[in-house]
């Protein structure tokens, strides 16, 4: 599969099982997510509601009329001050990954972000997962902070890494 030949554009509630899908199907990895066990559309109906495509949207990637990524922006620390700061989440379905798709959807989010009032992204990236930590030092995002063995996953520590970037 390749990343060429594809839409993204904001989620809708529809969209939700599929959202849920293939966050799910990172679980099993234990290099993305600090979720242990599948989450369900229900379980993640209020996050849905709290990711508007005015402040904090959520988009996904569409090819040949299947869902195959997404991407959506969370408030950082959920104070006012803090308004011009987001989280940044990507996950991309088994069958695209390695396609440029998940480098695609950062571009688009990046693309998006001063409209949303957003001039600071913040990535937080297992220390484990290079591949993600290597796409976000591509696009110029730099460590802010390192928490040593704040995750464990099946009795393994694990570290997280923030990266951020100034837009």
């Amino acid at each position: 599969m390749s990343a060429t030949d594809f839409t993204i554009r904001y989620a809708t509630e529809a969209d939700l099982p599929e959202i849920v899908s293939i966050y799910n199907s990172t679980i099993p990895s234990r290099n993305v997510t600090a979720d242990l066990e599948p989450v369900t559309v229900e379980s993640r109906m209020d996050w849905f509601a709290n990711h508007t495509p005015d402040k904090h949207p959520i988009w996904v990637a569409i090819k040949d009329e299947k869902l195959i990524a997404w991407a959506s922006l969370s408030a950082f620390y959920g104070r006012p001050a803090y308004a011009g700061t987001a989280e940044f989440s990507i996950y991309v379905a088994e069958a695209a990954r390695g396609t440029g798709i998940g480098k695609m959807l950062l571009e688009h989010v990046m693309q998006q972000c001063p409209q949303l009032g957003i001039n600071n992204l913040l990535g937080f990236v297992f220390g484990l997962n290079e591949p993600s930590l290597a796409l976000l030092r591509k696009y110029g995002f730099t460590q802010y902070g390192h928490l040593p063995e704040v995750a464990v996953l099946d009795g393994i520590k694990r570290d997280l890494v923030i990266l951020g970037k100034q837009l």
